[in-house]
Formats: C-alpha cells, sequence, structure tokens
C-alpha cells in the first residue's frame, strides 16, 4: 500500500509538473479600443501580436502561446487594475502596445514591481526610457523626441522660425512640446505661445483662433489620434494652411491621414518608424495584415508585431520566461525584421531604429489606395532618437 501510494504521488507531481509546463505562454494587448487611439492602435495592435504568435508556430518552449486583450479606455487606473490582474491572476508575462504614455508610465511601474516586461509600442513619452526606465521595460516603436527633432529641423530650414503649440494635455503632449521646443531654440527659432486642450477634444475653434492671432509661421499640433485628425481638419477650415501658415503633425499616423485625407493632409511633414509601402517586406506582412483588418497597419501596429516577435526569440534563446534572463536576450540579440534591420535594445530600453521623415502626398500625386508618402529622407536611428549620454535613465548612470 504504502509503494502504491508512493507510486501515486509521484505520478500525481510527474503529472503536475506536466500541466505547470504546458501552461500557456500569455501576453497581454493592453490597448485603446474604443477611444482617441483606437485607429492607429486598438484591434490592429490585438491583430498584429495575434499574427505574430501565429507566425512564431503557436508555441514556444512547448508551450502554446496566448494572446489576451483588453481596453484600457485611456485611463489609467483602469491600465493598472487590467496590468494587475493579468499579472497576479492570468501569470502573463509580458503587456504590449500600451498606446497612452500615462497608462503606460503606470504600467511600467507595476512590471518593474511584478518582474514582467512591458513591450511600449503606442505610448510616446521619452519619460519611458529616462527618468522613469525600468529594466523591463523596452520603448519599441516611437518616441516624443524622434517625432518632435526631426520635423522642427526640417521647418526650420525652410524659414519656420516661429512656432506656437496646440499641444494635447497630458503626458504625452507636454513632452512632446518639451522635446520640439528644445530643438526649436537650439536651431535659432522662438515659441511664440501655446495651448493646451483635453483628451478627446471636438471642437478646437478657440486653440484655433489663438493660434491665428500669434502670427507664427508654423502651427504644431503636439497631439494624435482623434485629437490630430480633428485638429487638422479645422485648421483646413479655418485657412491656416491657405494663409501661408506651415503646419506640423508631430505625432501624425497613417491612420490619421486616411480619415483626414490628402486634400486637407497634403504637404504636412513628419515622422515615420514604418510604411506599408517602404520595400517588398513591408508590403508583404502589410498586404497580410490589411486582408484581416481592411486598412494599412500604423506604425505602433506594425511596432507590436516586431516586438512581441523579438520578445518569442528572446524567452526561446533565454529557454525560460524569467524577465530578467529574457530581457538579457532581448537586448543582446539584434532586431531584423520587415518593421527593423540593425535594431538594438539599449540598457535604457529603446529600440534603437531607422525611421523616415515624410511627406504627405497630393491628392493627384496619389496613384492607388493608401499611396499617401513621399520619403524625404531615412534617418539613421542614432540620429533620431535622444544619444544615449544624454539619458536621465538610473539604469544607464
Amino acid at each position: 500500500m504504502r509503494r502504491l501510494a508512493c507510486a501515486a504521488a509521484l505520478s500525481a507531481a510527474l503529472w503536475g509538473g506536466a500541466v505547470a509546463a504546458a501552461e500557456p505562454l500569455r501576453i497581454g494587448v493592453l490597448t485603446d479600443q474604443s477611444g482617441n487611439f483606437s485607429a492607429l492602435s486598438g484591434a490592429g495592435s490585438v491583430l498584429a501580436a495575434q499574427m505574430a504568435a501565429e507566425d512564431f508556430g503557436g508555441k514556444v518552449l512547448g508551450r502554446p502561446i496566448e494572446i489576451l486583450q483588453a481596453d484600457h479606455q485611456n485611463k489609467t487606473d483602469i491600465g493598472l487594475e487590467i496590468a494587475r490582474r493579468w499579472f497576479e491572476v492570468d501569470h502573463v508575462s509580458a503587456i504590449a502596445d500600451l498606446v497612452n504614455s500615462a497608462v503606460a508610465l503606470g504600467v511600467q511601474e507595476l512590471s518593474r514591481h511584478e518582474k514582467r516586461i512591458a513591450l511600449q509600442s503606442g505610448a510616446g513619452t521619452t519619460e519611458l526610457t529616462g527618468k522613469a526606465c525600468s529594466p523591463y521595460g523596452v520603448q519599441w516603436t516611437w518616441d516624443t523626441y524622434e517625432a518632435a527633432v526631426a520635423p522642427v529641423r526640417a521647418l526650420l530650414k525652410d524659414g519656420g522660425d516661429s512656432w506656437f503649440f496646440v499641444t494635447a494635455d497630458f503626458a504625452f503632449g507636454a513632452a512632446m512640446q518639451r522635446d520640439a521646443e528644445k530643438a526649436i531654440r537650439a536651431g535659432g527659432g522662438t515659441v511664440v505661445g501655446s495651448v493646451k486642450h483635453p483628451l478627446n477634444n471636438q471642437d478646437f475653434g478657440s486653440f484655433l483662433l489663438q493660434a491665428q492671432a500669434s502670427k507664427a509661421k508654423v502651427v504644431a499640433f503636439a497631439n494624435g489620434g482623434a485629437d490630430a485628425t480633428n485638429s487638422v481638419k479645422q485648421s483646413a477650415e479655418f485657412g491656416l494652411a491657405a494663409s501661408g501658415t506651415k503646419l506640423a503633425g508631430l505625432a501624425l499616423n497613417i491612420t490619421d491621414i486616411d480619415a483626414i485625407g490628402l486634400k486637407d493632409a497634403q504637404g504636412f511633414m513628419y515622422v515615420e518608424a514604418f510604411y506599408w509601402d517602404l520595400n517588398e517586406a513591408t508590403r508583404a506582412w502589410s498586404k497580410r495584415f490589411f486582408a484581416r483588418q481592411k486598412a494599412m497597419p500604423s506604425q505602433m501596429q506594425a511596432g507590436v508585431y516586431s516586438s512581441v516577435t523579438h520578445y518569442l526569440k528572446a524567452v526561446a534563446a533565454a529557454g525560460t520566461d524569467d524577465a530578467d534572463k529574457v530581457m538579457q536576450q532581448m537586448r543582446a540579440l539584434p532586431v531584423n525584421d520587415f518593421f527593423a534591420t540593425g535594431g538594438r535594445v539599449r540598457a535604457d530600453g529603446r529600440m534603437v531604429h531607422d525611421v523616415y521623415l515624410v511627406r504627405v502626398k497630393s491628392p493627384a500625386e496619389s496613384k492607388y489606395p493608401w499611396d499617401y508618402y513621399q520619403i524625404v529622407r531615412k534617418i539613421p536611428g542614432d540620429e533620431a532618437f535622444r544619444p544615449l549620454a544624454e539619458s536621465e535613465c538610473p539604469l544607464v548612470k
């Protein structure tokens, strides 16, 4: 009887170990599925993560890959509640996308405490790789420094030496305006004024009147998502561009241009980390994405695919989902895919890769659906992102 009991106990222990080993590797996509940023992230970011899992073969280390999804509703408390439940109850190993900088900052701090990984693709604030950096946080796609500096330099060269900002009143907008102002002053320009607007704003009339009254040569929109599309559309109604004012959309995306239309968006210059029509590899993946999403991918959505794929490669290389060992591999492995060639994850969590200064085509220049951009120039990653020597990240110090 004792032999039978021992055999039964051993069998149960082995069976329990097999069950534990087969537990899915869970990745959560925490995004905006219903609000301001839903077009550039949302369901498309979930699809991108699912495609990454599928293309990886659906398993890693013998464990099925499971993609969870949730809508943070652009509210930090809701985002943190979801992330905490994912970490503590659902044993999620990594959270991806994290569009909305306020949500992203909160979740990155929670992931530091829980020793899980935050794959930031949607959030732009440079605080994620600055003072608030984390050994478990990676900022993959873009940031406010990269998005602000190149357009500022281009417009300064074109005579745009006085600026007025229409800025979203939360972490991302403040960071973008700060980085742009620094570049403007370094280039000999001046900032003549600014105004802040709430998230999910509908009527930009009073803000645009202040911009007109400033007589600035450049009006810059330091906002994103639906706020960006609304402000650009209404600036056309106010005749800003027609009056000779140069317009800068510091965080526009291809989904915004599709919503605005080339007639009102033509001539805008800004930085994109990804363009579907860049080369054969970007076209091949984007057409697969389009077949399921019925829209071409934004840079954030392409970045979700790339970051999740790199994370899975790191898990496979580490032989575990232990966050410390996986992060070692994420920093050691180069990023080579349709999104980035020769990309690398720095000590501060910034994934450094080439980006592109683009100009929005006119309706006459566009030859086929989603043919929206002229590539002005490729910007090397080391030029595009804040130099590591200027970092305020304690991990670098």
